[in-house]
């Protein structure tokens, strides 16, 4: 009599809830964000930082950008949030601000920002910092073309007034 040997197919890869990615390209996007995180913790580029905000979940960071010393905005720092998507970094990340920001390409009740670099012009050689410094250079160096807030860019080039209506909105963050 022959003897049946039953035939145990191979696990497959998980699939993540809700974006249908594997297990290993998640795998590579925590390490992309791993690798990331440590490089800027030990950069030394002033006035931008950024880290998860739990252990547990390595694709949503809080960050804070202190504004560019001689612009309106030196002085003053500003949370944000940043959600990055299971196919990072192929696409960008959702950036927004989460203190109010009185800015030309910032929504001032939304937080969302208009920047090209996190829309059409998004690479996947941009990391987490160049995005920050990129953020920062942008609240001393608006796109007055592509404005979110029509108002902020209508007064900019009128420091006094500009600044402010910036005061007006800011709101220190709690420590």
């Amino acid at each position: 009599m022959e003897q049946i040997t039953p035939t145990i197919a191979p696990p497959r890869a998980a699939k993540a809830p809700v974006t249908g990615q594997t297990t290993e390209s998640l795998g590579s996007v925590t390490k992309r964000l791993s690798s990331e995180l440590m490089t800027l913790m030990m950069s030394s580029s002033p006035g931008i930082s950024a880290f998860p905000k739990s252990d547990a979940n390595l694709f949503e960071w809080v960050g804070t950008i202190e504004g560019p010393s001689g612009t309106i905005y030196a002085g003053l720092t500003y949370k944000i949030s940043i959600n990055f998507p299971a196919n990072y970094p192929y696409a960008a990340p959702t950036i927004k601000f989460d203190s109010p920001c009185y800015h030309p390409n910032v929504d001032i009740n939304s937080g969302a920002i208009c920047l090209d670099i996190l829309q059409d012009k998004w690479s996947a050689v941009y990391s987490v910092q160049t995005i920050l410094l990129s953020l920062q250079s942008l609240l001393g160096e608006p796109n007055n073309a592509s404005p979110l807030n029509p108002d902020a860019a209508r007064i900019w080039d009128t420091p006094q007034e500009f600044k402010t209506q910036v005061m007006r909105y800011y709101r220190p963050i709690d420590a």
